[in-house]
């Protein structure tokens, strides 16, 4: 039998995660600050609900997938005297490991349960249910969540509350040095004589391939930095990331650099694909850009 579940932030995110929901036949109830946006997703079956307190009461699984930690913890704070004994709260935002571990204890004091499972894969993930999820919890909560969380992709428990944002904070790592190796990679090809999207054929296949030469690569060279995964997003990841570097202990050097050029281009275009790191190292070298067409930043 399917469990009651209610998500909370129908956004670029949250809209194509409920349909996968409710495509798995689980009863969702939805809400957002802008009431509007839960209800465009009535016709696919959702229950839009406005008041926060009612959309939580009878859920025995709550999924929030919110803005940052701030705005978690807000709602969850807002959510909490409705929330039913026992009730499981996945949040899939992306928050800092401390936050994370704060509400996982905020809840357990109160007799609920708590999982921190960002993800990774962005809108198109979200659509084709093949997010990455990375779950910080308790064995047994992990059980019990599993069977939702495959509606939405492949769900990997890594260790206990906290982990999953440590694990998404490897992965949002990972992609912003690598977007920015394929960019400054681009623009070799460019200055040096070479055919940008040729190289980049020459090289798929070799070490070098990987989701970011294919999916941003190609991006960059159609200069289409319509939002997926937004600079500012990207930004706030490189600050968790180091937030959490200081908090073990360890320096990040090359993840300080990364930081410094998301935190420069965030000045111009925030609301670009963080693709548009491109743009960035364009603005470096002046008189250099790879390819022709005009810029598309939505």
């Amino acid at each position: 039998m399917s469990a009651q579940i209610t998500f909370l932030g129908i956004g670029l995110m949250g809209d194509p995660m409920v349909r996968r929901l409710l495509a798995a036949g689980h009863p969702v109830t939805a809400w957002n600050r802008t009431h509007a946006k839960a209800e465009a997703l009535a016709a696919a079956g959702a229950h839009a609900v406005a008041d926060l307190a009612e959309a939580v009461r009878d859920a025995h699984v709550v999924i929030s997938m919110l803005e940052a930690g701030p705005t978690v913890a807000r709602v969850l704070n807002a959510a909490l005297p409705a929330l039913a004994p026992n009730a499981l709260w996945i949040d899939m935002s992306s928050t800092q490991q401390a936050e994370a571990q704060a509400f996982h204890a905020l809840l357990a004091a109160q007799g609920k349960r708590f999982i921190d499972a960002p993800v990774s894969g962005g809108v198109g993930g979200a659509a084709a249910g093949t997010l990455a999820i990375m779950a910080g919890g308790s064995a047994a909560d992990f059980a019990e969540a599993e069977p939702v969380l495959a509606a939405m992709g492949r769900a990997t428990l890594v260790g206990p509350a906290g982990s999953g944002q440590v694990a998404k904070l490897c992965n949002q790592l990972i992609v912003g040095a690598t977007i920015n190796i394929v960019a400054e990679a681009m623009l070799l090809a460019q200055a040096a004589g070479a055919d940008p999207a040729a190289m980049r054929a020459a090289i798929r296949g070799g070490f070098a391939e990987s989701k970011i030469l294919d999916v941003h690569g190609q991006r960059m060279l159609e200069r289409n930095f319509v939002a997926g995964g937004k600079v500012s997003t990207q930004l706030k990841d490189q600050r968790n990331i180091l937030a959490a570097a200081e908090a073990a202990g360890v320096v990040l050097p090359l993840t300080e650099l990364v930081t410094a050029r998301y935190m420069t281009l965030a000045k111009s275009i925030p609301q670009a694909d963080h693709s548009a790191a491109l743009i960035g190292l364009e603005q470096l070298n002046p008189g250099q850009r790879v390819g022709t067409a005009p810029d598309k930043l939505g």
